[in-house]
């Protein structure tokens, strides 16, 4: 590439971000100048041929992306993974940018973003070129690794890499999961789009992303031709649950146990098994939530590939019993102890399971009368779930939280929490979402602590002052 034309390149680069262009396309949901375009037209024209090949085939990727993943999608015959790192480092100066992405542990290699001009560009003469299916395949595939990467991450432990790599990743993985988007019919990879779902069930279950994990699962589903399998009808169910609609869950539920047994998917009936003692515990039968919560532990292995943990079984049985059988519930946030230890030895931490056992904790502290230890708990869970993302568990745990302050004559700090979670609420979920009857009941019993005072015009202030600060910020105050 002569000195003139790789100059040329660059000022176009630049010259695209110093003013708005008079005309424009839209592309990839943003309007982006016509003269941008030409800009980058310019700068292809200016590169050598396996520079230009690289360009078209960088075009697939949604958002950031790093050398691991330069390799496995863009190299081909013509284009050997052997020669991509160089190709890439003449490159990236002409049509990327540098992102700093990275999260803490990863390894410091430099990641890039193709801009939409240049992306534009690539996307079309990629496939004037003819290849754009068999790279778009590759694209797929690279998907499927980075979704069970993740899996795996929070699987041992690695929970908030796990979620960090998962969200970075988002952008193509979203494009992956839909069918639609595929180079063959969208029958034909309905099953990858699905199987990227169900590795990704940590992401919508446990990081409060339940209303996307809802919606792209039923998408992939809906075009999927063969019988779905046994995990991708349990995590069906479980985001029927969690977005307030157990009667959803339960045919669900039915289907997947079926589907279990045809496969010989003995995991993934003690994955129903918990899952029904989730849909017990969120209508409010305790003592079948138990029940369910036991014999999840019975079929569970000791180190599970998939799915909740142990430890989050016998929270889960603590939780069913806290309110009824506090002697119980300690015991088996015990037993919880004791797995988690030999899970650390092992994969490390159950991050999401713990925060529910802070709000056993708590419970079983205002049983005791010692609210201040009870209050310590639930600020601890409030935040354990807000670190991970959960809405879910976050507004039960400050609900939890206000009732104690009430009980403790902190009105101004439980009308605060409460403001903060009505809104939460409403952001995240629809209007026709239905807090569990546990959640139900901690909030009725602060709201009764309060009683008439609600009435009182500082503590509506009080309360509408919390709905605009939010939970991150009174977590660290109430």
């Amino acid at each position: 590439m002569s000195q003139e034309k790789g100059g040329e390149a660059t000022r176009g680069l630049e010259y695209m971000w110093a003013a708005e262009p008079p005309e424009t396309e839209r592309l990839w949901g943003e309007h982006v100048g016509l003269d941008h375009v030409a800009a980058a037209e310019r700068g292809y024209e200016g590169c050598g041929p396996a520079e230009r090949l690289l360009w078209e085939r960088l075009s697939v990727f949604e958002g950031a992306f790093g050398r691991e993943a330069v390799r496995e999608v863009c190299a081909s015959g013509s284009l050997p993974a052997g020669e991509i790192q160089a190709v890439l480092d003449r490159l990236a100066p002409l049509a990327l940018l540098p992102v700093d992405d990275l999260f803490d542990g990863e390894d410091g290699l430099p990641r890039y973003w193709m801009p939409h001009p240049m992306r534009a560009v690539g996307a079309r003469r990629l496939t004037a070129r003819g290849d754009r299916w068999a790279v778009l395949l590759h694209h797929r595939r690279w998907c499927v690794k980075v979704a069970r990467r993740a899996a795996d991450w929070w699987q041992r432990g690695r929970q908030l890499d796990a979620r960090d790599l998962a969200l970075r990743e988002l952008p193509d993985l979203a494009a992956a999961m839909d069918p639609t988007t595929a180079p063959l019919s969208p029958s034909a990879e309905a099953e990858t789009s699905v199987e990227i779902a169900v590795a990704l069930w940590f992401l919508w279950v446990s990081c409060g992303r339940i209303a996307e994990g809802r919606s792209r699962l039923r998408h992939a589903l809906s075009l999927h031709a063969g019988p779905p399998s046994a995990r991708a009808l349990w995590l069906a169910a479980f985001l029927e649950l969690e977005s307030g609609r157990p009667e959803d869950a339960d045919p669900l539920l039915a289907q997947a146990w079926v589907a279990a047994v045809r496969d010989g998917d003995e995991h993934c009936l003690s994955l129903l098994a918990h899952l029904r003692g989730s849909t017990a515990l969120y209508q409010g039968r305790t003592r079948a939530a138990a029940a369910e919560f036991r014999e999840a532990l019975a079929l569970m292995e000791e180190h599970p590939e998939f799915g909740p943990s142990r430890q989050a079984c016998w929270v889960g049985l603590a939780l069913s019993l806290c309110r009824s059988d506090p002697e119980g519930a300690q015991e088996a946030l015990d037993e919880a102890d004791t797995d988690r230890e030999s899970r650390r030895a092992w994969v490390g931490r159950d991050l999401y399971a713990e925060a529910w056992a802070y709000h056993v904790r708590a419970e079983l502290g205002a049983w005791d009368g010692d609210r201040g230890r009870a209050a310590e708990h639930a600020r601890r869970a409030l935040r354990e779930h807000l670190r991970l993302g959960s809405a879910v568990g976050a507004a039960c745990a400050a609900e939890l939280l206000a009732q104690i302050r009430a009980m403790e004559g902190q009105h101004d700090a439980a009308a605060h929490l409460l403001g903060a979670v009505d809104l939460l609420r409403t952001s995240v979920f629809d209007s026709s979402y239905r807090p569990s009857e546990y959640c139900v009941a901690t909030r009725a019993r602060g709201e009764e602590a309060l009683g008439a005072l609600l009435a009182d015009p500082e503590l509506r202030s009080a309360y509408e002052e919390g709905a605009r600060r939010g939970l991150f910020a009174l977590s660290c105050e109430v």
